[in-house]
């Protein structure tokens, strides 16, 4: 026999216990233990979740807080909005207990109902000060009334039950902080990609809902971006979670290290007894494409400024147009080289895409790189104004990596391809600045992009788009522009009214005067020869060239504040906006001896 004395189990640094209180009250209890607690410890919740680039103020649905050490409770002092200290005996156990609201439906917060519950750290878990780097432990309790429910997260398993409820494990705050949780009786599958182990977890699909098809296809987008990172190496995780939150209406994602959280409209989930993948379930997998790709561009190879993230305050960086945008340019283009969409529905992808962009007034007003530092107080608190004044780094974004991907082949040197993999090896895959982008650029390019870099990332010329497409065999189109987007506005349409939400700067509308928040109710037409002057009520912006017939100048008829307003109108004639084509009898390869895009 052995003589050794059992082994005591440790007690972790850090300790979390979440229950789902009440489900109808949409609240969990935390109860956080810190074994060692400072004499004074400190203790905050984030105000940001990475990957979302706004001050959320997650602090305010916490309430109740209370510190005991034994059974004797301890003042607990608030520093701040989102900030507490507590002055305690550093040799016992510091526990802290409190409440927290979840009503937030989104990939961002925490959720709680009957139906399911949704967490992440980042909104429950307050951070211990001076142990971050210490190991953390989270123990999620299944709430009693909810006998059937399953829990997934991409946190490390210890003692847990066949439906995932129980201790978890991170090596860290940044790791807790990074993995989600997802409750309830979600659909599960499974595949490996990579050699790697995938789950995907879905919620609030109808019984229609195909989750074989979800699972090839989702397969499929994995399989083909570790290839385009590693080749048939091992990829740089063991491990990835889907969670997937189907609802009536909704759209986003949020990126994590090991996993993402997923919103989707349940229409657009794939179908059983559908071959033909719909729009919506096209944009689902662009998504997914989008979110996975993440896994290493910003989740590992990011902003010099995100090596360590401060959760108290705003983390700036102007390398957005990198990491979301350089994402967006190729979670549709790994789709077609997961051959998940054609070469048609490729470029209808791309046109859309070109189109946003140049509907954009405030590409002329700020570049992406201004766009990507200002996304704290911009990006996430669209206006009226939004359009005229600023960009997406997320859409121009994306076309800077098109207009450098087409660049390098044209040249024939290099490809964007060979940029973000050598960029990878250059970084070990962990923080880059710019100068890294530049110098791989260089070094791969045979020549300085600094010309391409002043004007395409911090200047707000036009990009070069037709040129670089046109030089690979890709046809560019003008065709009529719709309505809107001639007159230079964007509007809602309900219950017989039309009410402008955009007006756009320059346009035919900001010439007459229109502005957001008006009611369009009519227009009027001038007498012409043997025609009498007339005036109609618009139900719909349809309407308008109905009514008005080749007449290029009508009276709008406007309700502003309760007033009504006649503001001349001129309709232009022959705009357009671009629609591409594949290069003739190709499919997307060599075009006049380029190397191939962008299929491959």
């Amino acid at each position: 026999m052995s003589s050794r004395k059992p082994s005591q189990r440790k007690t972790a640094a850090v300790q979390y216990v979440i229950e789902p209180a009440s489900l109808a009250g949409h609240e969990f209890t935390v109860e956080l233990t810190v074994a060692q607690p400072a004499a004074l410890q400190r203790l905050s919740l984030p105000v940001w979740i990475p990957g979302s680039y706004l001050v959320r103020e997650f602090a305010r649905h916490l309430h109740g807080v209370q510190a005991r050490q034994g059974r004797s409770a301890i003042d607990i002092k608030q520093v701040d909005k989102c900030t507490w200290d507590i002055v305690c005996d550093p040799d016992r156990p510091l526990v802290v207990r409190y409440s927290a609201y979840a009503f937030d439906n989104s990939v961002r917060t925490a959720w709680l109902d009957s139906q399911r519950g949704f967490f992440n750290p980042t909104s429950l878990c307050l951070r211990v000060h001076g142990q971050e780097d210490a190991p953390h432990v989270l123990k999620v309790a299944k709430p009693e009334e909810a006998p059937n429910w399953q829990l997934a997260t991409a946190l490390n398993p210890g003692r847990t039950s066949p439906d995932g409820f129980g201790t978890y494990s991170a090596a860290n705050y940044g790791e807790l902080a990074d993995s989600p949780v997802e409750m309830g009786t979600f659909w599960s599958g499974e595949f490996t990609a990579g050699g790697v182990q995938h789950r995907f977890v879905v919620a609030g699909a109808s019984a229609s809902f195909d989750g074989a098809r979800l699972l090839s296809d989702t397969q499929k987008i994995c399989e083909t971006a570790i290839r385009f990172w590693h080749g048939a190496n091992k990829p740089a995780h063991h491990k990835y979670v889907f969670m997937l939150n189907a609802v009536d209406d909704g759209y986003g994602g949020l990126e994590h290290r090991f996993s993402t959280a997923l919103i989707c409209t349940r229409r657009d989930l794939p179908r059983q007894g559908e071959a033909r993948a719909s729009e919506g379930y096209t944009t689902l997998l662009g998504l997914i494409s989008h979110e996975y790709f993440h896994t290493w561009n910003v989740k590992r190879l990011r902003p010099s400024e995100f090596a360590q993230y401060d959760y108290t305050q705003e983390n700036y960086t102007e390398l957005l147009w990198f990491f979301e945008g350089f994402t967006s340019y190729y979670d549709d283009l790994l789709l077609r080289r997961s051959s998940l969409i054609d070469d048609a529905g490729y470029f209808r992808l791309l046109t859309k895409t070109i189109n946003q962009v140049q509907q954009a007034p405030g590409r002329h007003v700020q570049s992406v790189a201004q766009a990507s530092f200002d996304a704290w107080v911009k990006y996430y608190r669209p206006d009226e104004n939004t359009p005229n004044s600023t960009i997406s780094y997320y859409t121009k974004g994306a076309l800077v990596a098109l207009c450098f991907d087409l660049s390098l082949r044209q040249e024939g040197r290099t490809t964007l391809d060979e940029v973000m993999r050598t960029l990878w090896q250059r970084c070990q895959g962990g923080p880059m600045s710019e100068a890294d982008f530049v110098a791989v650029l260089g070094e791969l390019g045979g020549r300085s992009f600094d010309g391409e870099m002043k004007s395409w990332v911090h200047g707000t010329t036009e990009l070069p788009l037709k040129q670089l497409l046109q030089a690979q065999g890709v046809r560019v189109l003008d065709e009529p522009s719709q309505l809107a987007q001639t007159l230079g506005l964007r509007v809602s349409e309900a219950a017989g009214s039309v009410v402008v939400k955009v007006v756009l700067a320059g346009s035919a509308a900001a010439t007459a005067g229109l502005s957001a928040g008006d009611e369009w109710i009519g227009v009027e037409l001038p007498a012409t020869r043997g025609v009498p002057a007339s005036g109609w009520r618009l139900s719909k912006l349809e309407d308008l060239p109905l009514y008005a017939g080749t007449a290029r100048q009508v009276i709008a008829l406007v309700a502003r504040d309760r007033k009504l307003l006649r503001l001349p109108l001129a309709i232009p004639s022959g705009s357009t906006t671009w629609r591409l084509l594949p290069p003739d009898g190709s499919s997307s390869d060599s075009v006049a001896g380029a190397r191939p895009w962008p299929g491959r």
